[in-house]
């Protein structure tokens, strides 16, 4: 295995505490209005946003989750993990070559032992999906047999989804079981919790959801898969990091945060960092504790960077992703 995602402690978990979310109601036009006021109130310009752009690149967990992938795209998309940024506009950050890498690779877990051998020695977490990912609907015992074997073959990080069928029925317990069994299977490896937001319904599933992840274990709490039809949005977002928030504050323990799916512009990268730092502060603003999963979003913060450094914007062929 790469070197381990973080030197904090991990959640432990605890057990099942409905008293933690239930009757916790949550206002969605309040919700949406404190989301809306974030990118309001707060403009990052010049230096500073170059700063924050280069921050989000080491919080990026690049990902390659086609149908298509192979050990070739696998091999490109690490030394792209390795080398985010061009020299040259390293130069011009006045940062030394290396001076950034992104926050994880994330692949299939078929993919996990090219991304093993092809990350060696570079301190890059390996991330791999599993339980059966994007719809989870295999067999318990399967999905934590998949866990298993990404982690043997080498994967530092698991993000599993979980059944959406036990937040659409209440059911509380089932859910708590099945991630606290998932983490069990992750053993050394950290368990992100990804929700499927899109598909729960109500900001108050989406809040209860985040805790009962929690509480079973998880390292960090994501948003979605990516492929559902509605993803991340600043919204959910809040509701997951106010839950995560509430966590931290009844127990000690800080939980990461994860957004996935539909974001592309380093506007984006800028306005979910500034989520972060209003709710958290700081320290979570670090890749312990954040991570972006996005790809594409890497190839136009590397264009904004560019004309930051240049004062021209680069055609997207040459700064391509791998």
């Amino acid at each position: 295995m790469s070197a381990a995602p973080s030197n904090r402690p991990r959640n432990p978990g605890q057990p099942l505490d409905r008293a933690m979310f239930e009757g916790h109601r949550l206002n969605r036009q309040a919700a949406e209005r404190r989301a809306a006021s974030l990118t309001s109130r707060r403009s990052v310009k010049k230096a500073h946003q170059a700063a924050w752009l280069v921050n989000a690149v080491r919080c990026i967990d690049l990902t390659t989750l086609a149908g298509d992938d192979t050990a070739a795209r696998v091999h490109r998309l690490c030394a792209k993990a390795r080398a985010p940024l061009a020299g040259h506009i390293l130069d011009g950050l006045g940062m030394a070559p290396g001076a950034v890498r992104v926050g994880a690779l994330c692949v299939y877990p078929t993919m996990v032992p090219h991304a093993v051998a092809a990350l060696a020695g570079s301190g890059i977490p390996v991330a791999s999906v599993a339980t059966g990912f994007p719809a989870g609907l295999m067999p318990l015992d399967l999905r934590l047999a998949e866990i298993a074997w990404a982690v043997g073959q080498g994967a530092d990080e698991i993000d599993i989804v979980i059944t959406r069928e036990h937040v659409l029925r209440g059911d509380w317990a089932a859910l708590h079981a099945e991630i606290a069994a998932m983490r069990e299977a992750c053993g050394p490896a950290h368990l992100k919790a990804i929700l499927a937001t899109g598909e729960l319904q109500t900001f108050t599933n989406v809040y209860a959801a985040a805790m009962v992840a929690m509480q079973a274990g998880a390292d960090f709490i994501k948003t979605s898969t990516g492929k559902e039809g509605v993803n991340a949005t600043l919204p959910v977002s809040l509701v997951m990091v106010r839950a995560l928030r509430d966590y931290r504050d009844a127990t000690g323990h800080a939980v990461g945060f994860k957004p996935a799916g539909g974001m592309r512009s380093a506007r984006d990268a800028l306005a979910w960092q500034i989520l972060m730092r209003e709710e958290m502060g700081r320290d979570w603003l670090r890749p312990d504790l954040f991570r972006l999963g996005a790809s594409s979003m890497l190839g136009d913060i590397e264009r904004q960077l560019e004309h930051h450094v240049t004062g021209r914007y680069a055609a997207a062929h040459r700064l391509a992703l791998a």
